[in-house]
């Protein structure tokens, strides 16, 4: 098979895609979109994300040490698309795309209800990548949607319709 020069900006595809939420210390909820995600450790188990320094969540994230990260699923498109698209510095985004919000049970950030999987972590390093922080973080708590927790604890994700 014949084989061309490709670029290299996203030559692997991350899946699936996430809205990461945080809270600044003054209290100030965000969420945006983030295209670097996965998981780096099992043991203890640990994901990371890859935020560029100018978006407007970084510095919410870097001073309060915790972030979630919220996996998304097709009836939740249209308010990614618009997150992604959109930055706080511009606008209430969170008001305009009428983004529900809870509190987490171990950090202080917000979970995104409406997202079948959310992931809490508490920063324990990051690590400066180029264009982004890849910042590691330790999962303290997972919420999941009950349809798709089985006895042991496990998460069905081939019954999530990712985007």
């Amino acid at each position: 098979m014949e084989k061309s020069s490709a670029n290299m900006k996203s030559c692997l595809q991350p899946l699936p895609k996430v809205l990461v939420s945080c809270r600044g210390l003054n209290g100030e909820n965000n969420v945006l979109a983030v295209a670097y995600c996965g998981n780096c450790s099992y043991n203890p188990p640990m994901v990371m994300v890859g935020i560029v320094p100018t978006r407007y969540s970084y510095q919410l994230i870097k001073e309060s040490c915790c972030f979630v990260v919220n996996l998304v699923d097709k009836s939740y498109q249209e308010t990614f698309a618009y997150l992604g698209s959109h930055s706080k510095r511009d606008d209430d985004k969170l008001a305009a795309a009428k983004v529900r919000l809870a509190d987490g049970k171990k950090v202080n950030a917000p979970i995104l209800p409406d997202c079948p999987v959310n992931i809490e972590c508490t920063i324990v390093d990051s690590i400066m990548t180029g264009s982004h922080e890849m910042f590691i973080g330790k999962i303290e708590y997972v919420h999941a949607d009950a349809k798709l927790v089985d006895a042991e604890g496990n998460i069905d994700f081939s019954k999530i319709n990712f985007l």
